[in-house]
């Protein structure tokens, strides 16, 4: 299992191209593969998921948005049907498994070639309110 390492959890963020089509473009499609990623990695959904459909300023740029929000955080998906292009991000307070995120989403919409980008957040975030009082005590004596 590769994770990504942090003091608060990682950011992961896809922007995937040459992808299906027709599940790019379905609403109900999208919603049932927000619905159970959560679960999937071990995360705790506590809304169902939101996906609607987008017409776009230019035409061209149609496509649909989802989001879930989880206890850990949130997973989002917009895509650009025409384009055949998607963005998919989830950021997590806590750690889980970035590969087999990528793989889930790779595999539910037929992604041919994307782009990775993860970023670690929360640096020198404390874990428990006895980790913060020295954090404070530190800045206070930087001000």
């Amino acid at each position: 299992m590769t994770q990504v390492r942090s003091e608060f959890g990682p950011h992961l963020m896809l922007d995937c191209r040459e992808c299906d089509p027709d599940k790019i473009s379905d609403l109900q499609y999208v919603f049932d593969v927000l619905d159970k990623l959560p679960e999937s990695v071990g995360m705790t959904k506590i809304t169902q998921p939101y996906v609607f459909p987008y017409s776009g300023l230019i035409p061209e740029d149609k496509g649909i948005t989802g989001v879930v929000v989880i206890a850990e955080s949130h997973i989002t998906f917009h895509s650009f049907t025409e384009k055949d292009y998607f963005f998919f991000d989830i950021f997590s307070c806590k750690h889980f498994d970035v590969e087999k995120v990528v793989d889930y989403v790779v595999e539910a919409f037929g992604v041919q070639k994307y782009d990775r980008h993860t970023a670690h957040r929360g640096k020198d975030f404390p874990r428990s309110l006895e980790e913060r009082i020295p954090l404070m005590a530190a800045t206070a004596n930087t001000v």
